[in-house]
């Protein structure tokens, strides 16, 4: 064996541990030729010497190779003979030496040989291994099934070993059915919570901190129609919802219940929050469940004694006295108590910065808390300039690197508090102050202008930025497309109540027709900022956007009159928009007021609610202009509409149908337009019609029914006519 040398050698040695090495050699080294060892054999005619069997066997650090012996004949050459006799054997016959010539030749029959052995030795030596290794992988199968089986069962019986093991086994069996939306019926749905909650009768609270148990119970949450059965669960967790909101599952558990709970359910969890606060509000898990209490489920006092947590420990920890009102308003806090300024502002701004520097910055409470902080701050002061300066990105940063300020502007636009605290940031803030603000919403516009907290923050921008240009590009442009999709898009804008108001607010400003009152004192508190720090008139600001987008809406008008025509919105729209800067590409506005007159009986017929609007842009249109509630005079554009004359021309032959139905005031309105010069034509078509007009403003109006129902105006209805047809007799 290749490594292994003999230290002496004994003739009268057996040869018995000889054969057995030579064995191990087959087995370990590779084969060589049959003519190989049949030479070697011929070689060696003396007589071998046998080996001592108290002889060791040392291993050799040397190699087979480099004591001389190869493979089989290695082997042979051991049990035959030691080197030694072979190469006495080699000298003693001249015959034996090989010449050269010779030497190749052997080389060459050897080579040949071991070939032809190995290509016979190779397919059975391929069969045996398959069929080794075929039996190799049906005994590993079969102990790793065993294997398997054997950790199933352990596993198994660890688990029965729990507490509560076979009712939570009982709980996942009904939870199976129970939590299936479809194929149950309402009684099986009954029955199934009813089983569910004899089982956890008692101990809710054993069950409710198990990952899978605990979504039992949201089942039951979810589906069961008693709120008495809500009751009842939230009675036994009383005392542990703090911890429950804490958990990575529990938590959605008491999100339920404030979902489906009733004031009292809502009161008793959040009750466990009072005096926790500024450890729930970081907590990774918690935290989400205490801004949605509150800013969804929180009651108006609820709101003020969370939010007061954050003004120092004295308004969380219970039993210290907090001296002056009961408000959250930080403002009236410091007014009554001067001396607590220093350390109420400094504990504020310490909860605020932490949060923001872990990039906690989505939760409604900390933009309450940013807002009050804000509004406590005197404009211009130190720290006023200080938080702005907080606020906004860093301006220097180049395109692809990330502000973490724009992330924070971009969720305070979405929250009630967080939007009127970027406004008023807008307000105060300096020019360059208002373009660096406004950066961070770019590609969000649209998102923003139907958001009922962020469309705020465009109003803002359009009423106090100067720069009308950044304006027009930074929001128009992304709302306002060009391309074909333009005029699908202003549809789509105008049918949202929200969007509209961004549209349309440097035609219509802050109409008490267009924004609700909530937005129009929004407005009324930047307009009282604007006047300090804006230097650009506001009528002003207003016709130089107006002028910017005006060519756009008149494509989308033009383009999409009919459909603009069908609804209420729609209506008010395009009054005010071809009416507002009459200036700006008249061939356009002349084409769009075309298509407007030929849809003059359309809108007429529209139906009540959109008939009522559009007879007031009609009567706009005819009048050259918007009515002026102080004055109580039509301001007419320059340069005039001409829209009466086109008109007239639309609805000539159907004069007196107009005149006696739900359009005389229209009529009224032509017949009083200052620039109509075809008057007479139509107060000698209405004196022929007299007899109409006679009869249909002294018949009775059609009845209110809805006002009927009500109790309300019902002689009324019956004892007037048509107004409009009573005004044009008197003209005529």
């Amino acid at each position: 064996m290749a490594g292994i040398k003999r230290k002496s050698t004994d003739p009268s040695g057996s040869q018995t541990k000889v054969k057995s090495k030579k064995i191990k050699v087959e087995s370990q080294t590779g084969k060589r030729s049959t003519k190989h060892s049949d030479t070697q054999l011929a070689k060696t005619p003396k007589k071998s010497k046998p080996v001592d069997e108290s002889d060791e066997l040392v291993e050799s650090d040397t190699s087979g190779d480099e004591n001389g012996l190869y493979g089989f004949s290695a082997a042979k050459t051991s049990s035959s003979g030691s080197p030694d006799d072979d190469a006495d054997a080699d000298a003693d016959d001249p015959e034996s030496k090989p010449t050269p010539k010779k030497i190749k030749q052997e080389a060459k029959g050897k080579s040949g040989k071991k070939e032809l052995t190995n290509g016979n030795h190779s397919g059975k030596d391929s069969a045996s291994a398959e069929k080794k290794s075929s039996a190799l992988a049906g005994l590993n199968a079969a102990t790793s099934r065993e294997a398997h089986a054997k950790q199933k069962a352990l596993a198994k019986e660890r688990k029965a070993a729990k507490p509560n093991a076979e009712a939570i086994e009982q709980l996942k069996h009904l939870w199976e059915r129970l939590r299936q939306k479809t194929n149950v019926t309402k009684e099986e749905r009954e029955d199934l919570i009813a089983k569910t909650l004899e089982i956890v009768a008692g101990r809710i609270k054993d069950f409710v901190f198990k990952h899978d148990s605990v979504r039992v119970m949201q089942s039951v949450l979810k589906y069961s129609t008693s709120m008495e059965q809500r009751r009842t669960i939230a009675r036994e967790l009383k005392g542990e919802f703090k911890l429950l909101t804490e958990g990575k599952f529990s938590k959605f558990l008491v999100a339920r219940l404030l979902e489906k709970g009733d004031p009292e359910i809502r009161s008793m969890i959040i009750s466990e929050f009072y005096g926790h606060v500024k450890r729930l509000i970081h907590h990774p898990e918690a935290s989400w469940i205490l801004d949605d209490t509150y800013r969804q489920v929180a009651t108006t006092e609820q709101k003020t004694r969370l939010l007061r947590e954050w003004y120092g420990p004295e308004f969380s920890i219970k039993g210290l006295g907090t001296d002056g009102p009961d408000t959250s308003d930080l403002s009236t806090i410091l007014e009554q108590s001067p001396e607590k300024r220093k350390p109420i502002m400094d504990y504020l701004e310490g909860q605020i910065n932490s949060l923001v520097q872990k990039k906690s910055i989505a939760f409604t409470m900390l933009h309450d808390a940013m807002l009050q902080y804000f509004l406590t701050c005197k404009p211009g002061s130190t720290e006023s300039n200080d938080f702005l300066e907080h606020l906004r990105p860093d301006p220097t940063l180049k395109e692809g690197e990330e502000d973490p300020n724009i992330n924070l502007l971009k969720n305070l636009a979405f929250t009630k508090p967080g939007s009127r605290l970027v406004s008023l940031a807008l307000a105060h803030g300096t020019a360059k102050d208002r373009k660096v603000l406004l950066r961070p919403y770019k590609d969000q516009i649209t998102d923003m202008a139907i958001d009922p907290n962020a469309h705020h923050v465009l109003l803002a921008a359009l009423a106090v930025v100067d720069d009308t240009k950044l304006t027009s590009k930074s929001i128009f442009g992304e709302l306002l497309p060009t391309g074909d999709s333009l005029p699908e898009k202003v549809l789509n804008i105008t049918n949202d109540a929200r969007a509209r108001t961004v549209l349309l607010y440097p035609f219509a400003s802050d109409s008490k027709w267009l924004m609700d009152e909530e937005t129009r004192e929004r407005l009324s508190e930047l307009y009282a900022i604007r006047g300090l720090t804006s230097k650009k008139d506001p009528n002003i600001r207003q016709q130089e956007i107006a002028r910017a987008i005006e060519p756009q809406l008149l494509t989308a008008v033009l383009a999409r009159t009919g459909d603009f025509a069908a609804f209420s919105f729609g209506l008010q729209f395009m009054g005010e928009v071809l009416v507002g800067a009459p200036e700006v590409e008249p061939e356009k506005r002349k084409k769009a007021l075309e298509e407007v007159a030929t849809h003059a009986q359309q809108i007429l017929d529209n139906g009540n609610h959109a008939t009522s609007h559009g007879k007031n842009m009609l009567k706009m249109l005819v009048q050259g202009g918007k009515f002026d509630p102080k004055t109580k005079k039509v301001v007419p554009v320059e340069p005039s509409l001409g829209f009466a004359d086109m008109f007239w021309g639309q609805i000539k032959s159907d004069l007196m149908s107009w005149a006696t139905g739900q359009g005389s005031f229209v009529i009224v309105s032509l017949v009083e337009a200052e620039e109509f010069v075809k008057k007479e034509g139509v107060l000698s078509a209405l004196r022929k019609g007299r007899k109409q007009l006679e009869a249909a403003a002294a018949a009775p109006a059609q009845p209110d029914v809805k006002r009927q129902k009500k109790g309300k105006g019902a002689d009324k209805g019956h004892a007037r006519g048509n107004a409009g047809a009573r005004i044009l007799l008197e003209k005529l």
